[in-house]
């Protein structure tokens, strides 16, 4: 762990909801970097693209972490406590090829 989170108890293995961001998939819109929550396994995009999507389901659903996920990255975010966490290999595959917009 990178800096102290009191949530990564909660961090559990997740199957991805879609391949790619699921609202930006359903309205045809881009996305730069995908984020996937480690509660519930929503796929959605980074503060980066247009619709921060990953962010709106942290703040519809109060779930905590997300992991860096396009591609895997090895880490997660706490929005929370506003820290990174390693999460030593513990990464979520990806169900098949994610396309690209940027």
């Amino acid at each position: 762990m990178m800096d102290e989170c009191r949530h990564t108890a909660g961090v559990k293995k997740v199957t991805p909801s879609a391949l790619g961001c699921e609202e930006c998939l359903k309205s045809g819109s881009m996305w730069v970097h995908l984020r996937l929550c480690r509660t519930c396994g929503h796929v959605g995009c980074c503060d980066d693209s247009p619709n921060r999507h990953a962010t709106k389901h942290f703040h519809a659903t109060k779930h905590p972490v997300i992991e860096g996920y396009d591609p895997p990255e090895g880490w997660a975010w706490c929005f929370v406590d506003e820290v990174f966490i390693d999460l030593d290999g513990d990464v979520t595959p990806q169900n098949g090829p994610i396309p690209k917009f940027f």
